[in-house]
């Protein structure tokens, strides 16, 4: 047996995974654990959930595999510093960098005391990761495969082919010209500031019109080879000490923009300044430059290597109004974006290609769903339920264990059609950011008031900010305007035109929905309580959004209830328990039998 553990550690989304003989056995992020949003630092809790999924220690793995290599592109970092002349402070960053990343060993053996690791630790280069990450995990034998972000290991992108269990680089872009930090670096100016918020540009966009491309494409210049630059003079990130903290908290990035940005488009948006159409139009025409230079890239990459099949990776792959419009806007016909696509992903590449370098040459494994974290026992829900008795009576709250999965989905359903919010805690938790039915708040399509109702109760999101739509696959083509596998919500396509007055609270405003389509075999519960639905309302639909309330999405019961019990959620469905709050003033007894 082989054991191999992939970390992405010191960034944003730390996360682990483990592979056994090749095939992966257990993933999560750290947030989840640790209780914060995007957590950066050392993964110890999640190296230990994954340790304990496969039954090993420390001493038992045969490699660890790391998604970032010091040593990379060396040569280039040092001629870049040396021609900008860098300020004294961003050498002392760098070298406190590569100190952590040599500290790998002794924070594994820190965290589990009384272990040893005995195996060697493999630097994978980021994007070398990025792309395993998508490729080795993929239903393809062959594809184009493309990893781009914000930066790692002094590039921010990469690209080339991958075949059987080999990945061919064909070409990169290199620090300071970056996507991804383009990007960010205009959530920032539109006044989100958080890491992780170019989501919520994407939301933005549709409300705009493209009146700043002109500006845009001053920011950003496509080359003919597919390549792209950025005129520096609006960034601060290749002359200055922006300040980037991943050091055990939620990371933050210190302001990307530079002064020039303001004098062409205008002052910046303050954080709680009110959205204008000015403000619209500046996000409709960043997420339209971004999609010029995707596609640019896309297509260049297809006319040299003709290849029908697309995987890609990195935190751009995460903008899924972009990967939509790969099949109207270049000849790729089938894409692969993993469930973890950002940095995250990266440790399940690293490990893969550690496996590989173990001496491995065949592919055995792809990723055909998302439930690679933790999962809890009816014993642990009644345990759960029975410690917070005293919070449950004083909602109001009735506790009924339901063992037959046709009764447990026909009174979830009943609860959904009648409008009520659902969480829904179910099997093993979600790898990647998105919930996929096992961690998910769930409510009905139809109704139109359904986005305020979920904000006015629990989200309390911003309202451009659209719900997404969970359907069988079978179900696909007579909704949507494609007939595609997108099993992790990484897409988003066009509302059939007829279809979308009927289920207004996951259609936005440009007719559009980030769909999740759902395999029988993926996942049984979730495909049955959909089609329940469907059979009851003719519509085969749930709205479907993460399980939280401005935290990681839940990972353990005691969260789920917790956020239940703080919230105006209706019902919480967990495992077999049907938690359901009465609007009686008087107290409903708990039943602990079925």
């Amino acid at each position: 047996m082989s054991l191999v553990l992939g970390i992405n550690a010191y960034h944003g989304d730390s996360a682990a995974c483990i592979l056994k003989d090749g095939r992966l056995v257990a993933a999560a992020e750290e947030e989840r654990f640790r209780r914060i949003k995007h957590w950066a630092g050392f993964p110890s809790e999640a190296i230990r959930y994954c340790l304990g999924a496969a039954g090993a220690r420390l001493g038992d793995l045969d490699c660890v595999a790391i998604n970032r290599d010091p040593k990379a592109n060396f040569l280039r970092k040092v001629r870049h510093m040396l021609s900008r002349r860098p300020y004294l402070p961003v050498l002392l960053d760098r070298v406190r960098n590569h100190r952590k990343w040599a500290s790998v060993r002794e924070e594994l053996e820190k965290a589990f005391p009384g272990e040893s690791l005995r195996c060697t630790i493999k630097h994978v280069e980021h994007h070398l990761a990025h792309l395993a990450s998508a490729f080795l995990v993929s239903p393809f034998e062959r594809a184009a495969v493309v990893s781009i972000d914000g930066m790692g290991d002094f590039s921010s992108a990469c690209w080339g082919v991958g075949a059987g269990a080999d990945i061919e680089v064909h070409g990169r872009i290199y620090f300071p010209h970056s996507l991804g930090t383009f990007y960010e670096a205009l959530t920032q100016y539109l006044g989100f500031p958080n890491y992780g918020d170019e989501y919520k540009v994407m939301g933005l966009a549709a409300y705009g019109e493209p009146a700043f491309m002109n500006e845009m494409r001053r920011i950003v210049s496509l080359n003919s080879d597919g390549t792209f630059n950025l005129d520096l003079r609006f960034f601060r990130h290749d002359k200055e000490n922006v300040n980037y903290n991943w050091r055990d908290c939620a990371p933050s990035i210190g302001r990307l923009y530079a002064g020039a940005l303001e004098e062409m488009l205008g002052a910046a948006r303050a954080r709680d300044e009110a959205i204008t159409k000015r403000h619209r139009d500046i996000a409709h025409s960043v997420q339209a430059i971004y999609e010029e230079a995707f596609f640019n890239l896309l297509n260049s990459l297809h006319r040299r290597c003709a290849l029908d099949c697309v995987a890609l990776a990195g935190g751009c792959a995460m903008n899924s109004v972009a990967n939509g419009k790969i099949y109207s806007r270049t000849p790729f016909k089938r894409v692969f974006v993993q469930a973890a696509a950002g940095d995250a992903g990266g440790a399940v590449g690293a490990a893969f290609l550690a496996w590989r370098l173990l001496g491995n040459a065949t592919r055995d494994f792809a990723m055909r769903h998302a439930y690679w974290g933790p999962e809890f026992s009816a014993d642990d829900f009644a345990r759960t339920i029975a410690a917070n008795r005293a919070q449950l009576e004083a909602g109001r709250c009735c506790v009924q264990r339901v063992d037959n999965e046709d009764e447990l989905c026909r009174r979830t359903v009943q609860t959904i059609a009648q409008g009520g919010v659902v969480g829904w805690f179910q099997g093993r938790m979600e790898w990647g950011p998105r919930a996929l039915g096992n961690r998910s708040i769930l409510c009905d399509p139809r109704r139109a008031d359904m986005k305020e109702i979920l904000n006015r109760k629990i989200k309390r999101r911003e309202s451009f900010r659209p719900f997404a739509p969970s359907i069988p696959r079978d179900s696909v083509a007579e909704w949507f305007e494609t007939d595609d596998d997108v099993p992790f919500m990484t897409s988003v396509f066009q509302i059939r035109e007829e279809r979308r007055k009927l289920i207004p609270a996951v259609t936005h405003v440009d007719g559009s929905g980030r769909l999740q389509t759902v395999e029988r075999d993926a996942n049984p519960l979730y495909w049955r309580l959909i089609k329940t639905f469907g059979a009851r309302t003719g519509v085969p639909i749930l709205l479907n959004t993460s399980f939280n309330e401005n935290e990681p999405v839940v990972c353990r019961p005691e969260e789920a209830l917790d956020c239940f019990l703080r919230t105006g959620m209706d019902v919480l469905v967990m495992g077999p328990y049907f938690i359901e709050r009465h609007e009686s003033e008087q107290g409903v007894p708990l039943e602990a039998g079925k």
